[in-house]
């Protein structure tokens, strides 16, 4: 089978390559090259921070400035504030406690009081470096420790008052590291190197990349530059932030839509002219609920995108029990009607079964055939399955990563739907694309509800749908956050569930860092579930990542078929177990999950009729923040809002599923702050692409080359 490959997107500027040298050598200068740096701090360079040229340099932007005239006493510093800046005198440097409890403190005395700094890492810098005796300016997040002011790890330099005639009170701050400043390259000794670096460039060095009608209020490429590192007033300042910020988001939006373009552009898909006999008779006669006004919507825009002769590349995002699976196989029926083959792809062993199992159940009257290829398919049965797929007598096949094996060969595939997309490389998903000459259409489902935000700038070049709606007759789950203090009748509670016939799960944290830990941990909470719940009148599974597959198969068929009530496990639940009669879920130590583990767990009960429960058991001793993630849950279980919030708490960089591309690699920009500059970047760069495509017209010949010259430094990464 042949290949399909896009026309790179780099294409429309293959063209442009007339970029002076000028222009694009000086900021590629080796960063050995300036003066200050030499061989040795420009490997540390390197391998701490990844400044390579002086362009890295330019772009290793101050966290914050200090602004000499505003400065905190310590008689004024109250709980209700979080970062202060103060100037004092330092004192009483001592080292306390042994081996792990080791650490350093000092006292800081200004005229009104005094102030307590701790060291936990880097104690021999601090030991070297800090003079007693001396003023110094100190900045961090204030605590209290037994009602007293602290920092721990606290920014700390000596004070150096301003100078007649000095330019800026604002003073950048730039990150540094323990090993850079062994080498004299603290954050101020990296802000003298900028400063050199400005010496040596000029405007010409930072042509400008907006097109001109985006310039109107707003700073030069290079006076934004010269203000974000070294600013003459706070005014200048913030807007030099808001232009970079703005540059970024707009380039971002712009690649994304020509992409996006380029893909509906150039790219052949197979043509779903009608809906056939297989998808009506299905839909009239053994449909067995009404498709809520979501399934509907989101079922009409694949069959417009399919009907198109274009490649389909479809996000859907939905909540767990949302229908997802249903939208799935009525798209696979309209295939069928079509002459094409379909496979769904799922993460587990497990998934990929259940998925089989409710499929079959649905489609045992009618006359299309559907096979179940995994790791375990045994070989006979393997072989059965490869030859009806390459002669188009299998005309559906849900599976594993097995679907990707070289050896499957499909006759003719016309739709590949993967499902929990984010758990597939993507590598593994592109290996769909070769199973035929002509690419299928694609798919692609998620139970993790993806905020807005993120959607616009890590899958803007896909089209996405939002399933936002619960099938009739679902009830929403109550959750509740509980106290260890309270197992006792949090364990009652759960006995009266299965009293009227429900199963229950209890789910302890995986602590990625120490697997025996995590291992100890499930031991002895199952210990304690069978404590509360004898044998032989409750009957427990558990299952856990130490165990076999098949061992881990056993269990979790023991619950689904409902020959045990309980299950006792790791998130390794999170995903593939649909237990309609489970009604109770108690999460164990709640606080060492985040918001969208917590939701996902949750989405295991609540797939019957009957009221379900979710249950956040947790420390007394929580922090602040994971208190505020249960509170979160508690409060709503729309997977949407979580997700937004998630967003808020957490960053985009750590929320699971993020595109594996360079999307989100902002130096600045920040997408859940800076919303507003990414509405306007979404709309001008979408303005931009619609009316000039191709970025011909002369006002954009600047914004054209700037993304020539990023052609290299981006990691851009399709979805499937």
């Amino acid at each position: 089978m042949g290949t399909h490959f896009l026309p790179s997107f780099w294409d429309i500027c293959a063209e442009s390559k007339k970029i002076s040298l000028s222009q694009a050598s000086l900021l590629s200068s080796p960063i050995e090259y300036l003066k200050g740096v030499g061989p040795l701090r420009a490997d540390l360079l390197k391998k701490e921070l990844e400044i390579y040229t002086f362009g890295d340099l330019l772009q290793h932007f101050p966290h914050r400035h200090i602004d000499k005239t505003k400065l905190h006493t310590i008689s004024s510093i109250n709980p209700d504030q979080d970062y202060i800046h103060v100037k004092g005198v330092l004192q009483g440097v001592e080292m306390i406690g042994e081996r792990r409890a080791k650490r350093m403190v000092a006292q800081l005395r200004d005229e009104t009081g005094q102030l307590e700094l701790a060291w936990f890492q880097g104690i021999n810098w601090v030991q070297k470096n800090l003079v007693e005796g001396q003023l110094y300016l100190v900045f961090g997040r204030v605590s209290f420790f037994n009602g007293r002011a602290q920092i721990v790890h606290p920014e700390i330099e000596p004070y150096v008052a301003m100078t007649q005639g000095q330019k800026s009170l604002l003073e950048p701050v730039y990150s540094s590291t323990e090993k850079l400043k062994a080498r004299g390259l603290n954050g101020k000794q990296i802000g003298k190197l900028t400063q050199t670096l400005f010496q040596q460039i000029s405007e010409r060095d930072l042509p400008e990349n907006l097109p001109i009608a985006l310039l109107t209020n707003r700073l030069s490429r290079w006076e934004a530059f010269r203000q974000v590192h070294f600013p003459t007033s706070a005014t200048l300042y913030k807007k030099a932030l808001d232009r970079l910020i703005f540059e970024e988001l707009f380039i971002a939006q712009l690649r994304i839509h020509l992409i996006k373009i380029q893909r509906h552009k150039n790219s052949k898909g197979h043509l779903f002219e009608k809906v056939g006999d297989h998808f009506n008779e299905f839909y009239n006669q053994y449909l067995p609920f009404e498709l809520t006004g979501a399934q509907k919507r989101v079922f009409k825009e694949i069959r417009v995108d399919t009907a198109k002769g274009k490649q389909m590349n479809r996000l859907l995002q939905g909540d767990v029990g949302s229908g997802k699976t249903m939208v799935a196989l009525l798209s696979m029926l309209l295939a069928a009607d079509n002459g094409f083959q379909s496979c769904i792809m799922a993460p587990t062993e497990i998934l990929a079964q259940q998925h089989y199992a409710s499929l079959s159940d649905l489609l045992k009257s009618m006359p299309l055939e559907i096979a179940l290829l995994t790791g375990s398919t045994k070989v006979a049965e393997r072989r059965r399955i490869l030859k009806g797929l390459a002669d188009d007598t299998i005309h559906f096949v849900v599976g594993t990563h097995a679907i990707i094996e070289e050896v499957v060969q499909f006759k003719n595939l016309g739709l590949a739907v993967i499902d929990e997309q984010h758990r597939f490389g993507v590598a593994q998903r592109a290996q769909l694309w070769k199973k035929a000459v002509i690419p299928p259409h694609v798919l692609v489902m998620t139970a993790t509800p993806i905020p807005r935000t993120l959607a616009m700038t890590a899958y803007g070049d896909l089209d996405y749908s939002v399933m936002d709606e619960l099938p009739p007759g679902r009830q929403a789950i109550k959750t509740v956050h509980r106290y260890e203090t309270t197992r006792a009748n949090v364990m009652d509670f759960v006995k009266t569930e299965i009293m009227k016939g429900r199963q229950a799960y209890y789910v302890y944290p995986l602590i990625e860092e120490s697997e025996k830990m995590s291992y100890e941990d499930l031991m002895q909470g199952y210990e304690q579930v069978k404590s509360h719940f004898p044998e032989p009148k409750y009957k427990i599974s558990m299952v856990h990542g130490r165990q076999k597959s098949v061992e881990k198969q056993t269990n979790m068929k023991r619950f689904v078929s409902g020959d045990t009530q309980i299950l006792v496990g790791t998130t390794v639940i999170e995903v593939g177990v649909n237990v309609p009669n489970a009604s109770v879920m108690v999460i164990e130590s709640s606080e060492k999950f985040g918001l969208s583990q917590l939701h996902q767990l949750r989405g295991r009960v609540g797939r019957g009729s009957e009221q379900s429960y979710c249950i956040l058991l947790s420390s007394v001793k929580a922090s602040r923040e994971a208190k505020e993630r249960l509170k979160i849950m508690c409060s709503t279980t729309d997977g949407f809002v979580i997700a937004e919030k998630d967003l808020e708490l957490r960053g985009p960089g750590d929320i699971d599923g993020t595109r594996q591309s360079g999307a989100l690699n902002f130096k600045l920009a920040n997408i859940i702050n800076d919303r507003a500059n990414l509405e306007l970047a979404k709309e001008a760069a979408a303005s931009i692409s619609e009316k000039d495509p191709t970025l011909s017209l002369p006002e954009h010949q600047s914004t054209k080359l700037f993304l020539q010259t990023q052609k290299n430094k981006i990691g851009w990464g399709k979805i499937a």
